[in-house]
């Protein structure tokens, strides 16, 4: 319980606390508040970054002072070019909509696992690996309005400061669940720039509460079945080669095509399509990573859904790329 207070007014209604999935981590407000508590604990001379990933977690190393190099990715999210890690440098690198487990594994074969960092914003439920750090961000696969995890082999300090911006960040959440998506995602979009340039906090006691709340396994099971539907229906016009490991369950389901006009077509429909990430469209960087960041589509699996309301989904898909 957040208070011990007895009666007055009641609080919102929520499920039996059960635990949260990663209730041994390092708890901050974010998952680029964990990277930079990362960065000012371990002082990298350098970090290797992948230029396909979003803005915010490149934020941390400027504030930490931490120079960064940035690498290409293949077609199947693979490091395109060679790189050697000096002494004090790290390698961060994303299990890609949660369905990289066999790449993350791969590139802890290829080099030092104490220098290497992944980012499992995207793969909530895959298990940290033994390397120098792995981040998760829970509002990715939940709804919740901010949190972070960290585990590391460091010995990180964590802040006395505890986030309080949690309430003003859950407008757009309410907004969902009382209404259409449509009106709160202004406020979603004003939750998201709160979080921009903080220094490291404690997680709120608010975000923690609703984290233990959540059935994760009803969740992870669902996602894992809407997947499976989603590529028995459209994995024959996908061109993300797909390897889905025994540890992965997916953030979403990776559609990637040429035909560039699915996203606006499915937009009509209602059907919301993200794109992961906007700014890279309007960067200098290398034109694979822009197609890369304009080719996938990540269709929504998530535990909101059972496999038949997703039928509609692939039959927008297949009636717009066949017809």
């Amino acid at each position: 319980m957040i208070s011990a207070a007895i009666g007055g007014y009641f609080e919102l209604e929520l499920p039996v606390v059960k635990g949260e999935w990663y209730a041994e981590a390092y708890h901050f407000q974010s998952a680029r508040a964990a990277f930079l508590a990362l960065l000012l604990e371990g002082h990298p001379t350098r970090v290797w970054m992948p230029w396909y990933i979003c803005d915010s977690m490149i934020e941390p190393l400027y504030m930490a002072g931490v120079a960064v190099s940035r690498y290409l990715l293949d077609d199947n999210l693979n490091i395109k070019e060679s790189i050697t890690l000096k002494p004090n440098e790290w390698l961060f690198y994303v299990n890609y909509f949660g369905v990289s487990g066999f790449l993350v594994d791969k590139l802890l074969e290829s080099y030092p696992r104490d220098q290497v960092v992944i980012d499992n914003s995207q793969a909530f439920f895959s298990p940290p690996r033994d390397c120098l750090a792995t981040i998760y961000s829970p509002r990715k696969f939940f709804g919740v309005p901010d949190g972070g995890y960290l585990f590391t082999i460091l010995d990180v300090s964590v802040p006395d400061e505890v986030d309080d911006g949690s309430i003003n960040r859950c407008t757009y959440l309410l907004k969902r669940l009382a209404s259409e998506p449509d009106s709160g995602y202004l406020d979603y979009q004003i939750a998201e720039k709160s979080l921009i340039g903080q220094l490291p906090k404690r997680m709120s006691r608010l975000t923690q509460h609703l984290l233990s709340t959540i059935d994760y396994n009803t969740a992870r099971l669902q996602r894992n079945e809407n997947f499976a539907f989603l590529h028995t229906h459209l994995q024959h016009l996908n061109l993300f080669n797909l390897k889905l490991g025994c540890d992965d369950v997916p953030m979403c389901y990776p559609f990637r095509s040429f035909h560039k006009e699915v996203r606006n077509h499915l937009i009509k429909k209602r059907i919301f399509i993200p794109i992961y990430w906007p700014e890279i469209t309007e960067i200098n960087v290398n034109s694979s990573t822009k197609i890369l960041a304009q080719q996938y589509l990540p269709l929504p699996c998530d535990q909101r859904y059972a496999p038949q309301l997703l039928s509609k989904l692939v039959a927008e898909i297949v009636g717009e790329i066949v017809n």
